[in-house]
Order: structure tokens, then sequence, then C-alpha cells
């Protein structure tokens, strides 16, 4: 036999052994990349899952005292709505008519009162 085949055999050998003997994956730079990416995106769903259930209670805990008041409100327009006609005068406008009212009755009762007919006034004398 020759000795440079079997030193080319034997070392052709000796790589393919260290090779069968190392990791049968190579990592890739690319491929640790995308492992950090994955973990990372991971923890970021997890974060926006909890953010996202401390929104709801949050806003269940703003919204719920509105939404009483904005029944009651509401509850207290149909009542007054349905009570019957809108009160079209505040409270000052309504007492003037009033008394507006009873000054034109008096008026009216006074002048049927004196018979219709006109005396003459003494004093006027």
């Amino acid at each position: 036999m020759r000795k440079g085949p079997l030193s080319r055999l034997l070392c052709c050998l000796s790589i393919i052994c260290s090779a069968a003997l190392a990791d049968p994956t190579p990592v890739s730079p690319q491929a640790v990349g995308i492992e950090e990416l994955q973990r990372r995106l991971q923890a970021s769903e997890q974060q926006r899952a909890a953010l996202l259930r401390q929104l709801q209670e949050a806003g269940t805990t703003q919204v719920e005292p509105l939404r009483l008041d904005n029944r009651r409100l509401q509850a207290a327009l149909d009542k007054q709505q349905a009570g019957g006609a809108l009160d079209l005068l505040s409270e000052q406008q309504r007492w003037f008519v009033i008394g507006a009212g009873v000054a034109l009755l008096s008026a009216v009762c006074g002048i049927l009162a004196s018979g219709g007919h006109r005396r003459r006034r003494q004093w006027l004398n």
C-alpha cells in the first residue's frame, strides 16, 4: 500500500468523526437572533395582556359612576316630560304672571261692582 492515500483516508475519517460527534444543528447568528426576538415577542405579548386587563378594570371603575349618573338623569328627564306641560317660565316670571292676573281680575271686579254708571267724584270739585 501506498502511504499517500492512507494518510488522506485517515484525515478524511477524522474530519467525518469530529463532524459526527459535534452538535447536529449548527447555530447561525440569524438563528440566535430569531430565538431572541421570539422570546422578546412572547414577553411583550404577556405585558400587553396584563396592561389590557388593567385598562379594562380601570375603565370599568371610572365608567360605572358615570353610567349610574346618566341613568338617574335620564329617569328624571322622562319623569318631567311625562308629568305634563313643560315649564316655559321661570319662578320669577310665574309670580309676575300671577300678580298681573290678580290685578286684572280685581280691576274687572271693581268695574262690575260700581254698577256701570259713572259717578261724579267729589274730590274733583
